[in-house]
């Protein structure tokens, strides 16, 4: 028999991420899915995938953790943990320092912050606008009329980069149609509205000498981690698959389990 595997689910608003470890704790299967309006079947389909990419089968699985906004919703997993943990445990996994970690997702931002050790120290979410996350730079794009993958080229293009005074998607959009109006570069806007995001995250809470950039934002964008480089001056690292962070601290959480079960 092969050895046993461990699983991860994180479930966000927006995109349902899974992450099979082995027992080295390395990433051998994972799949990324639009989380849609039925989170158990997209839960199951990520799974699936996830597991032929390392070709296991789900008799391989030693526990399963979920998290996210749906992690209720994971009818396979043994217990769920909060998202503000699994990020900070998968962070931590790559990053073992006193770190903060600035996590850009679908539909909400997290500032979490660690001491040396990993312990918790304190964290902030931003729920209320979508002004900051992944869905901003969707609804910019859609007004742009251009493809949410081509926007980190674009901005790496800009030379006169477009400041956007407004932090609200409706009126960014508003002011993201004058500045076309007024003949403003694309390249210019884009970088405007990458900036648009760092200054409402930055905003959220102060930082520390090290910082850990996650999400899917993050990893489809990465250019947003250099222009918080060049703003804060602070060193910014990455993990391995950004938008996986959380998975993997869930499947960290669900190694932990399967130890203690053996005790």
């Amino acid at each position: 028999m092969s050895e046993p595997v461990f699983v991860g689910v994180d479930v966000g608003a927006s995109r349902t991420k899974v992450a099979v470890l082995d027992k080295n704790k390395e990433i051998i299967g994972h799949s990324v899915r639009k989380s849609g309006t039925d989170f158990e079947k997209t839960a199951e389909l990520a799974l699936d995938e996830a597991l032929k990419m390392a070709g296991l089968s789900r008799e391989d699985i030693g526990f399963c953790v979920s998290t996210g906004y749906g992690r209720k919703n994971v009818p396979f997993s043994e217990f769920t943990k909060t998202e503000i943990g699994c990020h900070a445990k998968g962070a931590f996994h790559y990053f073992p320092m006193a770190i903060t970690i600035i996590d850009i997702g679908g539909q909400d931002n997290k500032i979490i912050k660690l001491d040396e050790a990993g312990h918790r120290l304190s964290f902030k979410m931003n729920r209320k606008c979508a002004a900051g996350t992944g869905a901003f730079l969707e609804e910019m794009s859609m007004r742009l009329d251009i493809p949410l993958e081509e926007m980190d080229e674009l901005a790496r293009q800009s030379e006169n980069l477009v400041e956007l005074g407004s932090y609200c998607t409706v009126f960014s959009a508003t002011e993201v149609l004058e500045k076309i109006r007024q003949g403003k570069k694309v390249p210019d806007i884009v970088k405007g509205l990458f900036l648009s995001v760092i200054k409402r995250v930055l905003e959220m809470d102060s930082l520390t000498d090290r910082v850990v950039m996650t999400g899917g934002v993050v990893e489809h964008n990465p250019y947003l981690v250099e222009m918080v480089r060049e703003r804060t001056g602070l060193e910014v690292m990455v993990p391995e698959r950004p938008q996986l962070t959380g998975a993997v601290g869930a499947a960290l959480y669900a190694m932990d389990a399967a130890a203690a079960s053996e005790k």
